[in-house]
């Protein structure tokens, strides 16, 4: 049995439940390969100790990923992931990743905050898939993306 250790960074002048954080954080995880089938997610009691929220509140959470199907519980052992997100092209070893790290390494030399990027990067994720524009494959894609998470991991 392999266990991550994930620390989810509540974000309590968001607006967005914590609950909701620890969802979001979650699936972020599981779209970057941090969490992969078969890993134990940190206990409601580790996570309260970590986060300072009620254990209720990742208990919410975690029914929440248990009902999307990404999560079970296993009585006297804890919750592990089902499924993955991930796909080879989103893992933090992959090209696209690589890129965008160059490129937010630019956009802090030249002086953009924290907020100019996260702006320009919903911005460009809008442009790119709210009308349904056809990716590079020829898929098409509708809706857009509007979640900014923090987590860290302890590897």
């Amino acid at each position: 049995m392999v266990v991550v250790i994930l620390e989810y960074r509540i974000d309590r002048r968001s607006g967005v439940p914590a609950f909701q954080q620890i969802v979001q954080q979650t699936k972020q995880a599981l779209r970057l390969g941090v969490l992969v089938p078969g890993d134990r997610l940190p206990t409601a009691k580790e996570v309260a100790e970590t986060s300072t929220v009620n254990p209720n509140t990742t208990l919410k959470a975690y029914r929440e990923l248990e009902r999307e199907g990404l999560v079970e519980p296993r009585p006297d052992q804890g919750t592990f992931v089902r499924r993955t997100l991930g796909r080879p092209e989103t893992g933090t070893d992959s090209p696209l990743y690589a890129e965008l790290v160059a490129w937010m390494s630019k956009a802090a030399g030249a002086g953009l905050e924290r907020e100019d990027v996260a702006a320009l990067v919903a911005s460009a994720m809008e442009k790119q898939y709210a009308a349904g524009n056809v990716a590079a494959t020829g898929s098409t894609t509708t809706g857009s993306t509007r979640a900014t998470t923090t987590w860290s991991t302890g590897e």
